[in-house]
């Protein structure tokens, strides 16, 4: 990917350090596996609960590496036209037309039907060209000169046949347009994929992934993130508000806190200027945690206790 990304991939602390300026904040783990999927060439599968920063740390190594994201979102029915290349029928149907009406002048000086034919047959490969194909995100990624990061998000909620298709456009890094031939790659693009666990991945897409599992942080990483994601929120009221969202954590919830919630909160409580974690500023804005009713309920039955333990 260029004498500049070996750079920035000399170092597991650099890449973290990169990360972090960039507003992502890594455990060694993630450094790690990011090292070594630049220098082994492999897409890594990010796998964990939702709302842990899969998606962020695609769009983190975009910036990091100053490539472009190219995202394809996956979902039930995805098929290789979306995802990969279609015609552009609706340009083609206008050439045709256009043929149709310059078919006189085209067939001037003709001697014959084998003549007639060789004459329009020349004009027959523009009509399935490179000018009448629309690529879809895994052909455009292929195609980015200077590389690309590649995400594809939630590949769990795509289907067995669509994850085969992948399998061969990630071996290989080059996909078969019948029209056209082989598209090779021009610069291998970054690949994440991401996986919410719905389903179970194939071995053998797993085979060809670097595998990172990204749970909730601890504590002191997530005190960290809210720091840089959230600057300004005073030293006490981070450690506060990280020590209840992992607090509620350990409560049987339909939905925990994720982290992306924890960086909600943050920003909410510096809109209301909140010093303290005390239980009416939590009861206030319990919501922004907790996504269920029943939720809501269970905590504000422990509220006094809970808020004790964080504010001391």
């Amino acid at each position: 990917m260029g004498l500049d990304n070996q750079r920035k991939f000399g170092a597991i602390q650099e890449v973290r350090r990169g990360f972090q300026d960039v507003g992502y904040v890594c455990s060694t783990q993630i450094a790690t596996t990011l090292y070594l999927a630049h220098h082994l060439q492999k897409p890594i599968l990010v796998e964990g609960p939702a709302g842990v920063g899969k998606t962020e740390l695609a769009k983190a190594a975009a910036a990091y590496l100053d490539r472009p994201l190219i995202r394809l979102q996956c979902y039930e029915g995805l098929d290789e036209s979306k995802a990969l290349y279609e015609w552009k029928y609706g340009k083609q149907l206008l050439y045709t037309q256009i043929l149709k009406d310059k078919l006189a002048d085209l067939l001037e000086g003709t001697e014959g039907l084998a003549d007639a034919l060789a004459r329009v047959h020349q004009y027959d490969d523009i009509f399935f060209s490179e000018r009448f194909l629309a690529p879809r995100p895994l052909l455009l990624a292929l195609q980015e000169k200077e590389g690309a990061v590649l995400l594809v998000d939630e590949v769990d909620r795509s289907d067995p046949e669509f994850e085969a298709f992948l399998l061969e456009v990630l071996s290989d890094f080059q996909v078969s347009v019948p029209e056209l031939g082989t598209i090779h790659a021009v610069s291998r693009p970054y690949v994440f994929l991401t996986s919410n666990n719905t389903r179970e991945m194939s071995e053998a897409l797993k085979r060809r992934c670097l595998h990172l599992y990204i749970p909730f942080p601890d504590a002191r990483l997530e005190r960290e993130i809210v720091r840089v994601r959230a600057p300004g929120v005073p030293e006490r009221l981070r450690a506060q508000l990280v020590g209840f969202v992992q607090q509620l954590r350990g409560l049987d919830l339909k939905k925990v806190p994720s982290v992306s919630e924890t960086i909600d909160w943050a920003r909410v409580l510096m809109i209301l200027n909140a010093r303290d974690l005390g239980p009416d500023v939590i009861r206030d804005t319990l919501n922004i945690l907790l996504k269920f009713e029943a939720d809501i309920e269970m905590v504000e039955g422990r509220l006094g206790e809970m808020a004790q333990k964080v504010v001391r």
